[in-house]
């Protein structure tokens, strides 16, 4: 009898290897690797008592990592059941928590700023508001985590008019560890915005050193880990914001959102001509309610006129003395204005819709650009001695 106890009663290290598996919800790397695994342990009859340290008192996903937990350990071969007893990290293990995730550096930096940054920072832009700016970042930022498999973020960099949480639909509130914030995730894409931290529907109402603070710890203090793309929804225009986050990230690209009617296209065209005066690469043109499909025909009805797109991407052209393409039209979908007041990406909801399609379809030509340092300047400086 004593043989077959030993036989089926779990190991530690069998345990230990299943809570490997299990991340941490808000940082996205294996609980064991944080210092969060406190105890295991095991009793003959393969009972197995574990200890979380949660990172703060009142963690909003405490069920979630209970639940996460005790899945992964009913999994091992030999276990009964499964008690998970949860702790709260000591200031010194959140402290300690933090320089980890920094890598060991206690100073704050802009991961996307610094020279061997892999991450893509796409700058998502309108010279006017009401172009369906922010629609066209949130629909982007799901295609790319979805159908591209990609690590992505979102900061909802329009302080003043901040919908994105909404429109990825999470009510999430960011969890603070020492001086780092974890930003909640939907639809697989980290977010942040200020209209977390604000009551209800309160307005904003902050001068530019504010702005440009608030965007500074977004990206700075916000654990965003290895991400592959992070999308900035500016606000329309060329202001504070714009000019912030070209001192803060220089190597971010500009991506200009605009209707076909001229008179949004002409201020589209002078929005993205920034990129000249911040030295910054425009990445192209989205046109946006670029017609309606007809209910009953399904011809195309250009409800705002034709050629916005257009236009602004060969005035940039000529502006900035590159290539500057046209990405996609986006048609009118009433699908889409639903799928944004519901929380649901119309990529994700109703994929084959003719928006679903054709924002699915600029969000390929996002994915398949090189992850790497292509196009960032290397500090180099020309020889005269050859």
């Amino acid at each position: 009898m004593a043989t077959e106890t030993q036989e089926t009663t779990p190991t530690e290290d069998a345990v230990r290897a299943a809570l490997a598996t299990v991340n941490d919800p808000e940082i996205h790397r294996p609980i064991t690797d944080l210092g969060m695994v406190k105890s295991i342990a095991i009793a003959p009859g393969g009972a197995v008592d574990v200890g979380v340290y949660l990172t703060v008192s009142g963690c909003p996903l405490r069920e979630t990592i209970t639940a996460n937990v005790t899945e992964a350990v009913q999994r091992v071969p030999g276990v009964t059941s499964v008690a998970v007893e949860l702790d709260v990290m000591s200031d010194e293990q959140r402290r300690e928590l933090a320089a980890s995730l920094r890598g060991g550096k206690a100073e704050r930096e802009i991961p996307f700023a610094q020279p061997g940054s892999l991450t893509r920072v796409y700058c998502v832009a309108s010279g006017k508001g009401g172009v369906g700016k922010s629609s066209v970042t949130v629909n982007l930022a799901a295609a790319l985590a979805a159908g591209g498999g990609l690590k992505v973020g979102v900061v909802d960099a329009d302080i003043y008019g901040h919908s994105v949480p909404r429109m990825l639909g999470t009510d999430g509130r960011p969890t603070q560890v020492e001086d780092m914030i974890m930003p909640p995730s939907a639809h697989g894409v980290k977010v942040i915005s200020i209209g977390m931290f604000t009551p209800g529907n309160a307005p904003v109402v902050w001068r530019g050193p504010m702005l440009h603070r608030a965007l500074q710890q977004f990206l700075a203090d916000v654990y965003w880990g290895d991400l592959d793309v992070l999308l900035l929804d500016l606000p329309p225009g060329t202001g504070d914001i714009a000019i912030s986050v070209a001192q803060l990230v220089p190597n971010a690209e500009i991506l200009v959102v605009t209707t076909p009617q001229q008179a949004a296209a002409e201020v589209a065209e002078r929005a993205g001509s920034i990129a000249v005066q911040t030295h910054q690469k425009i990445v192209g043109v989205i046109e946006n309610m670029s017609g309606m499909p007809c209910p009953h025909c399904d011809e195309m009805v250009d409800v705002f006129g034709t050629g916005g797109g257009k236009q602004v991407a060969e005035g940039l052209t000529r502006t900035t003395g590159t290539d500057v393409p046209v990405l996609g039209g986006i048609p009118i979908d009433i699908r889409l204005r639903e799928g944004g007041d519901e929380g649901k990406p119309v990529v994700l909801s109703d994929p084959d819709s003719p928006a679903g399609k054709a924002l699915r379809t600029v969000a390929d030509k996002l994915s398949s650009r090189q992850r790497g340092l292509s196009g960032m300047s290397l500090g180099l400086t020309p020889s005269n001695k050859f």
